[in-house]
């Protein structure tokens, strides 16, 4: 009898160790099952450059499951994404938790110290618009290719958080992006339900080639991987409201992908855009915006202004068509060709 019970407790260790977690790495980081760890991933100096390094951590579970990555600061000065993440590294508890969490907690460290909007103060370049990144590239490329290798190539499901830049007011909503295979986009339009925002973007057009695909989040989605896009806060705040709003997404993620079983109920009924439009800029001058995020125009609405430097009016922006202001640039600078506002068309 002793032999049999010695027996049946062999099997049910071996039973456990099986379904247990194994280490998890990422570059030169490794999280234990049930624990937090974290570090950095170097971009070495390269064409004159000084390089630069990705802050990360790695929350990991202590059963296996989804490989969830969670990356904030893609463009330096959207601030409420990073301090999000900063609470929720220490509020998740790994020994709670099935899966893994990889969180980039700065991916784009030259813009966030050089406090700069879109583009890095190093090479010139907006990093959500060259990915997968090159190894041997400009500085933003290599920090793309680095985030690809490291985070998006490791994970299961993708979720870049950002918000209004420090130029950009906004009204919350996320980016449901319906190209790729369609059982990638039903997977995303899950997360997009489960992150609970109350508007959600129809994107149709993005590139569809993964060695060009130019946005992180839509990085993992050519390679068969679900991917959100979000859009919390803007023009430098650090209100609370959009910072909790993070929490709560992040929180219904977990609870949707079974890593967690609490969590908030996904949005049950959200406000879905299709027709979406950015406008431009078609100079180079002063902007004054005559809308603001949230509001309702007409086509034909005047959106804003651009007068050159001693007031004389060279451009008025209207609406192409009916729709609600998603964001609107709040600063007077204003260069040609880049956006002024974001607009949207309910889906009926």
């Amino acid at each position: 009898m002793r032999r049999l019970l010695i027996a049946v407790a062999l099997v049910l260790i071996a039973a456990q160790t099986a379904r247990a977690q194994a280490p998890f790495t990422v570059g030169s980081v490794t999280a234990r099952p049930g624990t937090t760890a974290s570090g950095t991933l170097s971009v070495p100096p390269r064409g004159g450059d000084q390089g630069t390094t990705v802050p990360f951590s790695i929350v990991h579970g202590t059963k296996p499951g989804p490989v969830l990555a969670l990356t904030a600061g893609v463009h330096g000065m959207e601030y409420p994404p990073i301090l999000a993440l900063q609470r929720l590294r220490a509020s998740i508890d790994p020994r709670g938790l099935a899966g893994t969490i990889i969180m980039v907690h700065v991916a784009n460290m030259p813009s966030f110290l050089g406090r700069t909007i879109y583009y890095s103060p190093i090479d010139g370049k907006n990093l959500n618009r060259v990915f997968p990144g090159k190894a041997d590239g400009t500085i933003s490329e290599r920090i793309a290719d680095i985030i690809t290798r490291e985070v998006i190539d490791r994970a299961t499901h993708v979720v870049d958080l950002h918000c209004g830049d420090g130029n950009e007011d906004l009204r919350p909503y996320l980016y449901w992006t319906t190209t790729g295979k369609p059982e990638v986009a039903e997977a995303g339009r899950a997360l997009a339900l489960a992150f609970g925002m109350d508007h959600i973007v129809l994107d149709r057009e993005r590139p569809v080639d993964p060695n060009v695909s130019a946005y992180l989040a839509n990085t993992a989605i050519t390679r068969g991987k679900p991917g959100l896009t979000i859009e919390s806060g803007g023009m430098s705040r650090v209100d609370e409201e959009d910072i909790q709003r993070i929490e709560r997404g992040v929180a219904g993620l977990l609870r949707h992908l079974g890593m967690r079983t609490d969590g908030p109920d996904p949005a049950a009924s959200p406000v879905w855009i299709d027709r979406n439009e950015v406008l431009r800029a078609g100079v180079t001058g002063l902007f004054y915006a005559e809308v603001t995020p949230g509001h309702t125009v007409a086509q034909g609405a005047v959106i804003g202004r651009i007068t050159d430097f001693h007031g004389t009016l060279l451009e008025t922006i209207r609406a192409p068509f009916a729709g609600e202001i998603l964001y609107v640039v709040g600063t007077p600078a204003m260069n040609k060709g880049e956006p002024v506002a974001f607009i949207g068309e309910r889906k009926n």
